[in-house]
């Protein structure tokens, strides 16, 4: 009597499903460092400056894109509302820094009457946003 070996085939081991759990992990991570960048305007073409410098304090963003649309801190805004709302988003603060994000298309007349506003709320420092120049 012949009892037929079960075990004569060496044991092999499936890669495929373990392939399968490490690009799910891996499309996970490439999701997740998507929304880990910090965006505090919205995009647009900023002008270029030499003298150009980066503020370290805690701030807030004004942006006027290239149609001449006015957004707070991302939110949209009349020109006319911009002082109050700044005057809100101090939150009892002495100083806060106001950096305008304007289109370089945008209308000089828009930029300026954006800047008028932020100076007539007290304790305000009014920065404008530039690009370095690229070499």
């Amino acid at each position: 009597m012949n009892i037929p070996d079960e075990f004569d085939e060496s044991p092999q081991v499936n890669i495929v499903p373990m392939i399968d759990v490490i690009f799910a992990i891996l499309t996970f991570f490439i999701m997740a460092s998507l929304f880990l960048t910090r965006a505090e305007s919205l995009p647009v073409n900023l002008p270029q400056a030499q003298t150009a410098q980066s503020q370290q304090q805690n701030k807030i963003t004004i942006t006027i894109d290239e149609t001449g649309n006015v957004f707070l801190d991302r939110q949209p805004i009349q020109v006319e509302d911009v002082s109050a709302q700044i005057r809100a988003s101090m939150n009892d603060q002495p100083e806060a820094l106001v950096v305008i994000n304007a289109d370089e298309k945008v209308e000089h007349g828009q930029v300026i009457a954006v800047m008028d506003a932020v100076r007539t709320v007290e304790g305000t420092k009014l920065g404008i946003a530039t690009q370095p120049p690229q070499p």
